[in-house]
């Protein structure tokens, strides 16, 4: 049984891509540190937000997998760019990212801009807390 309920009330606007609130019980949490799109040598891969958020989210994938969680698991995410206009203009490919990575069960979620990244060249990163069973 996942710990994880997803709560979005009919009195606020109906959600795309995040849920209003995200309940958890038991389990054991895990906080996941701030990914962006670094490969396999630490250099940042991608020339646009959509590359460097699929490469940023699989590798915050990567170490959800590796404490023995799942997508599902994930009761809160924040995506922070330095590039809210763009994140914006890309949403609906970004939305399709996140399906193809991590399915359709969202955490609550925020995006924050950013003036700068700790590598300089990324454009996005992301932060979570996950529930594991």
């Amino acid at each position: 049984m996942n710990p994880i309920t997803r709560i979005n009330p009919a009195e606020l606007s109906p959600p795309h891509g995040f849920s209003h609130a995200v309940t958890a019980t038991g389990g054991r949490l895990v906080f996941l540190a701030g990914q962006t799109a670094l490969d396999d040598d630490g250099k940042v891969v991608g020339a646009t937000l959509p590359e460097q958020f699929e490469t940023a989210l699989g590798n915050l994938l990567t170490a959800l997998r590796a404490a023995g969680g799942a997508p599902t698991s994930l009761a809160r995410v924040t995506v922070y760019t330095t590039d809210v206009a763009g994140y914006r203009a890309h949403a609906r490919e970004l939305g399709a990212v996140w399906r193809r990575l991590a399915g359709r069960e969202y955490p609550a979620m925020a995006v924050v801009g950013a003036v700068r990244l700790w590598d300089e060249q990324a454009m996005v990163e992301i932060d979570g807390i996950a529930v594991l069973d």
